[in-house]
């Protein structure tokens, strides 16, 4: 085991890790759109973000003023002159969440690709954090009432876990193989009532050629994720495994006119088979890793970021910045403290150290 270094033996190291993945993510998935470039590439603003939020910095204003403050050192780790203004550092903070999405994504490759983690096994999970500001009632959004401090942005969900939370959600989908240290891969963030019926698709593509199962609570209960997940567009199978709970669903009367007959049977027969396998000794082995990686993650990633109250802003686009980001942070805290010959995910004491 390494010994625990200091602030300022590790923090350059973590800078040039976080820009090195920032910059290839930038090149991967360039920015679409009219208009110039920006002056400040996008890999700058979110590198100064992802100080700001390893320092736990909280409002903008309180980033902007510690960044500032450290002009000269930053500048000189990031090897980039420019320097944003207050105005340009609010505007572009917005939009930095989609850059670190994809950052996310690259970033867990390459901790396979390092042996940080086995992806064989992966789990996805929901989680809700409240809104900074009282909630907005049903009743009073309906009647036009807004509460002083109440964020727009905020919706409704409900969780076994928390309750009805007014706030925003995210997504993330970490691996749960055996004996492997818990790390995120994908990730996205939305408000508190985004659907995982939806919100899972985009992320079915990018999961690692590695993975053979995959967990899900029952709200991830879509025939269409299993259908995709263990069968190709041949209809043949794929070596990977759903593994989801059944949800309930009322279709008493209700036509399903978009599937034949044939197609329908066979869906059918394809859920009934992905439930039986739930529930033999094997499925449920397996099913028991979500238990002990995708909810446990969740509890130390929003502690280690004090999320587990509220969220630090107020917007959706803020608080997706903000939510991405920081997981994009958790995933280079874990990526160095491998590196310092700890194969494990407990980084409180380097975030502690900063």
């Amino acid at each position: 085991m390494g010994k625990r270094a200091k602030a300022g033996t590790f923090w350059p190291e973590l800078v040039r890790l976080g820009v090195e993945t920032l910059q290839v993510a930038e090149r991967r998935f360039p920015r679409t759109g009219p208009g110039a470039k920006p002056e400040i590439p996008d890999w700058v603003m979110a590198a100064l973000i992802m100080i700001a939020l390893l320092n736990k910095k909280k409002s903008k204003s309180g980033q902007f003023r510690f960044l500032s403050e450290r002009r000269s050192q930053i500048a000189a780790a990031l090897r980039c002159p420019r320097f944003p203004s207050r105005a340009t550092y609010f505007r572009r903070y917005r939009r930095a969440h989609r850059l670190y999405r994809d950052a996310i994504r690259v970033q867990g490759e390459e901790a396979i690709t390092e042996g940080v983690l086995d992806p064989q096994h992966v789990a996805v999970d929901k989680s809700l954090v409240p809104a900074a500001g009282p909630p907005w009632h049903v009743q009073d959004r309906r009647a036009g009432k807004v509460r002083a401090g109440v964020d727009r942005d905020g919706t409704w969900s409900f969780s076994e876990h928390d309750g009805w939370v007014f706030g925003y959600s995210y997504e993330v989908v970490v691996s749960a193989t055996s004996q492997s240290v818990v790390f995120p891969l994908l990730a996205s963030a939305d408000t508190a009532s985004a659907s995982e019926t939806r919100t899972f698709a985009d992320k079915l593509a990018q999961l690692p050629s590695a993975t053979r199962i995959i967990s899900a609570d029952s709200g991830y209960d879509v025939n269409d994720y299993g259908e995709r997940i263990e069968f190709d567009g041949n209809g043949r199978r794929t070596r990977r495994r759903f593994l989801c709970p059944g949800n309930p669903r009322n279709t008493v009367g209700r036509k399903l006119k978009t599937l034949t007959d044939a197609r329908l049977a066979r869906s059918r027969q394809r859920r009934l088979a992905r439930q039986a396998f739930l529930k033999s000794p094997r499925g449920r082995r397996l099913y028991a890793r979500r238990n002990k990686t995708a909810e446990p993650f969740n509890q130390w990633f929003k502690s280690l970021f004090e999320l587990d109250h509220r969220v630090w802003h107020r917007g959706l686009d803020n608080n997706r910045t903000l939510i991405l980001g920081a997981i994009f942070a958790y995933q280079l805290l874990v990526r160095h403290n491998y590196r310092c010959g700890r194969p494990n995910g407990r980084v409180r004491w380097l975030l502690d150290a900063l």
